[in-house]
């Protein structure tokens, strides 16, 4: 039996029925776990020895509006001993997201999380450094939300060139 086999049976015997879905695509296994049990599934993942997914590889998000739960927090670990990754995906609901920090477990969580706090807005209780770290402080809004609104400027050819040459608000001198 493999890694991934053993750390998905011993999630399993731990969790049980807080284990939401078991994805398995193009050989990357996914268990989709509430919140809750968020904390506990990475503790048993970087604490086992023989399992040893001692370091967070990817933390991210997605946003699958109009659908609730309207986002996914996406957490990939690697195991150096076994070179093997898993992925745990933690469903986030549209109104206030928040989702529990991963910083307590994974020091390198707090940009993650700072990232996906400026850009989708989900908020990670307990994370010791919470703030915008892309976007102006006085930014409003998430650019990476489905419904943030698109800013357009049409693209200047040469058959267009003197009717948006007029129309380009440069600056003063």
């Amino acid at each position: 039996m493999g890694v991934i086999e053993t750390a998905v049976d011993n999630l399993r015997e731990r969790l049980g029925e807080r284990i939401l879905e078991l994805r398995e695509f193009r050989g990357q296994t996914t268990l989709v776990l509430p919140g809750e049990a968020l904390h506990e599934a990475c503790g048993l993942l970087r604490d086992d020895p023989e399992l040893a997914f001692g370091y967070l590889a990817a933390l991210t998000a997605v946003d699958y509006w109009p659908d609730e739960p309207r986002f996914h927090v996406v957490y990939q670990l690697y195991s150096h001993k076994h070179a093997a990754f898993i992925g745990l995906r933690v469903p986030v609901g549209g109104d206030e997201p928040s989702t529990p920090s991963l910083e307590p477990l994974f020091v390198n969580a707090n940009w993650y999380e700072r990232e996906i706090f400026d850009l989708f807005g989900i908020r990670f209780e307990g994370s010791s450094d919470l703030r915008r770290i892309l976007m102006p402080i006085d930014w409003v809004g998430h650019p990476l939300r489905k419904d943030y609104p698109l800013g357009y400027e049409e693209v200047q050819f040469t058959f267009n060139f003197d009717e948006i040459n007029r129309r380009k608000p440069y600056a003063k001198e």
